[in-house]
């Protein structure tokens, strides 16, 4: 076997490997993440992810290696507008602190899953079927679009369609029983509401996808690729959810940052049959649209405490 055989089973046997000790070693017991906690996490996941980006330059070349870390931070920074959805519905169903890690966890698993049976298929649509390519495109123009005219609604998760369903289904329990998602009463098999959390986040992550994956796809048409940059960048998700689930209102210029660039992202994909846009190009693009807003967000944010010092 040559090592493209080896390519795919062993990279999924990693990450299996690292979700397995991160939950059963690092978590095996239900707690609340400290800040310090996930920070160390955080920086574990993204070391991770950069000693693989220097495998990629090494034996896939500049090109490859620029396309997975322009997909893996496209896919890291609209991760950051998921977990503001997350903290909302972690707060409006009142998950115990205990508990959300385990919630976040079997979520990631689930969004791994879900990436697998949706990037592979997608690419190969995309590299048969011009037209796919500039359907993705025009999607991701118009949710770079849609997400810059938005306003700041507040999402309720209770009025999702799922969460109704399963709550007619009258197969929940009232309360958290720890951190698990099923229970027996009386011999019948109930949900908890910590079930009912856990596929509201899937579906979440379902919708967010319909983003991330086409932009990814307008990055690169390698299917490995893809597929790894957005594991690498999921894997990290629920420890920077603890880190900056409370200072999303900070990142005020994030979102425009991220619209443009699904907007680039979404043109380069609606060229791609005319101009060939080089991927450190786009890699270069892409980290001065977020960095740019993240730091106009630290600037205006300063300027705005300058003033209320002055005041007061």
């Amino acid at each position: 076997m040559t090592i493209h055989d080896w390519l795919w089973p062993g990279f999924l046997a990693f990450v299996a490997v690292i979700l397995f000790v991160d939950l059963f070693v690092l978590h095996r017991r239900d707690h609340v993440i400290t800040t310090r906690e996930a920070l160390k996490t955080v920086a574990g996941y993204v070391a991770l992810a950069m000693i693989f980006a220097v495998g990629v330059f090494y034996f896939g070349g500049k090109d490859r290696g620029a396309e997975f870390l322009t997909g893996y931070l496209i896919e890291q920074a609209l991760s950051l507008d998921n977990i503001f959805v997350i903290a909302l519905i972690f707060t409006y169903f009142k998950v115990p602190a205990e508990a959300q890690y385990r919630v976040l966890f079997y979520g990631i698993v689930g969004a791994i899953l879900m990436r697998l049976s949706l990037i592979v298929p997608g690419v190969k649509l995309v590299d048969h079927f011009m037209i796919v390519g500039m359907a993705l495109g025009a999607l991701l123009v118009f949710s770079g679009y849609k997400m810059m005219t938005s306003g700041d609604d507040m999402v309720d998760p209770g009025e999702s369609r799922i969460v109704k369903f399963l709550m007619k289904t009258g197969r929940v329990t009232t309360e958290y029983e720890g951190s698990k998602f099923f229970t027996r009463r009386n011999g019948l098999l109930f949900m908890t509401p910590l079930f009912v959390v856990l596929v509201t986040v899937e579906v979440t992550d379902l919708i967010f996808a319909v983003d991330s994956i086409p932009a990814v796809l307008a990055v690169s048409r390698d299917p490995f690729i893809v597929f790894s940059s957005n594991v690498f960048a999921v894997m990290g998700l629920r420890a920077l959810f603890f880190v900056l689930s409370g200072m999303m209102r900070t990142f005020r210029h994030l979102k425009t940052g991220l619209s443009l660039v699904l907007i680039f992202i979404g043109l380069k994909m609606l060229a791609a049959h005319w101009v060939k846009i080089p991927s450190p190009f786009a890699l270069t693009v892409t980290v001065l649209l977020i960095g740019g807003s993240i730091v106009a967000s630290i600037i205006a944010r300063k300027r705005e405490e300058d003033r209320a010092g002055a005041g007061g």
